[in-house]
This record gives C-alpha cells, sequence and structure tokens, in this order.
C-alpha cells in the first residue's frame, strides 16, 4: 500500500474552477488516497492552504469555507511541523538546493514514512530517500 504525501498546490488544484483538467485530476488521486487511509498531510500543508485558498485562487474560496476544509483536512493523518523537522529542512536546503518550504515538506513526507510525494513542484521522478516525487499533472493539458 502506497502512502501518499499531498502539497499544498494539488490541494488548492481542487477548489481551482480555472483549471478543470487540474481540478479533476486533483480530486480523484486526492479522494482515492483518503478513502483507502493513504493520503498525508502536514500543519505546513494546512496553513499554506488556508491562506492560499483565501487570496490566490483566480475565485478565492471564503475564509468559512476554507476554515471548513482545513478541518476535513485535518481528520487524516498529519505531520506536525516542529523544531526539528525544521532544522532538518534548513540543511536540506542548504545541502541539496531545494527551497527552504520545499524542503520542509520534503521533510515531513519522509519523516511520515510516505512512499510519495504528490506535487507539481519538484522534479517528477526524482527519488528523495525512498520517497518518489510524483507531479500528478503531468500529461494534463491546461486549462
Amino acid at each position: 500500500m502506497t502512502r501518499n504525501f499531498f502539497d499544498t498546490n494539488v490541494l488548492l488544484y481542487m477548489y481551482d474552477d480555472d483549471e478543470p483538467q487540474k481540478k479533476e485530476k486533483a480530486i480523484d488521486v486526492f479522494e482515492r488516497a483518503a478513502e483507502d487511509d493513504l493520503a498525508i498531510l502536514s500543519t505546513q500543508v494546512l496553513q499554506e492552504f488556508y491562506v492560499n485558498a483565501t487570496r490566490r485562487l483566480a475565485r478565492p474560496l471564503s475564509p468559512e469555507r476554507a476554515a471548513a476544509r482545513v478541518r476535513d483536512f485535518a481528520r487524516l493523518p498529519l505531520v506536525r511541523v516542529h523544531e526539528v523537522l525544521i532544522l532538518a529542512a534548513i540543511e536540506r536546503s542548504r545541502n541539496m538546493s531545494f527551497s527552504f518550504w520545499d524542503a520542509l515538506i520534503i521533510e515531513a513526507a519522509v519523516s511520515a514514512g510516505a512512499d510519495l510525494l504528490l506535487t507539481e513542484d519538484l522534479q517528477h521522478g526524482q527519488r528523495i530517500e525512498g520517497l518518489t516525487v510524483v507531479d500528478p499533472f503531468v500529461g494534463t493539458e491546461q486549462g
């Protein structure tokens, strides 16, 4: 059973009406993983989702709707960001040329024992400490 760690961008596409193909794909991969109890998130992802869903989507969610989605997402297994993860992310970002925020996502996924990291922010197919980066939108035509 493949454990899937979801980056914020995949969750945001689930609510992005301006990207219908990516929206459909994001909903499909997330719902399948969640139904099989294989979806993992982090507190960083929850925070980023709320901020970006209420401010950055072309048609932002209301604060109430975004908060309700965060409550729903928080029912999944969560990696809590703490000082050990932050320090490891700093080292990873310095040693492997990842942004700090991407390094923190990687650290959370690795610490959770995830097999796949679903994101469009990193190189599709890249392997990091037993974790495989998967861009679920590879081959999906733009909007």
